[in-house]
C-alpha cells in the first residue's frame, strides 16, 4: 500500500491509498487545501482542528446542495421518460384510429365503386 505526501494549510500528511490512487489523493488534498485556504482568508486564524472542521462543513454543503441538485435532475428525466412514453401511447392510439378510419374510408370507396359498376 504507497504511502502519499499530501500538503493542507502548509502542513505535509502522510496518508496511505490503495495502489493507482496516489493522484487522485493527491488532487482531494489539493481541494482540502483550497476549501482550507477560503476559510482563513474569510475568517482569519483559527486552530488546525477548527479550520479543518469548517473546511469539511462547507464542502459536506457543497456535496449535499450537488445530490440535491442531482437527484432534482433526476426526478425531472424520469418526468420526461414517463410523460415520453404517455406520449408515444397517444401516438399509437392516434395511429390506430387512423387505420381504422382509413379502412372504412376504403370500405365505402368500394362500395360506391360496387354500386356504379352495378348501375
Amino acid at each position: 500500500m504507497p504511502l502519499v505526501n499530501v500538503m493542507v494549510n502548509g502542513r505535509a500528511y502522510t496518508i496511505a491509498c490503495d495502489d493507482g490512487e496516489e493522484d487522485h489523493l493527491r488532487a482531494l488534498a489539493a481541494t482540502v487545501d483550497a476549501k482550507a485556504r477560503e476559510v482563513l482568508s474569510s475568517v482569519g486564524l483559527v486552530g488546525d482542528t477548527r479550520l479543518l472542521l469548517m473546511a469539511a462543513l462547507l464542502m459536506a454543503d457543497e456535496h449535499h446542495a450537488a445530490v440535491t441538485r442531482l437527484e432534482a435532475a433526476s426526478r425531472a428525466a424520469n418526468d420526461l421518460s414517463s410523460a415520453q412514453g404517455a406520449l408515444e401511447n397517444q401516438a399509437l392510439d392516434a395511429e390506430s384510429r387512423a387505420a381504422t378510419a382509413l379502412e372504412l374510408a376504403a370500405k365505402r370507396v368500394e362500395d360506391i365503386a360496387a354500386r356504379l359498376v352495378d348501375a
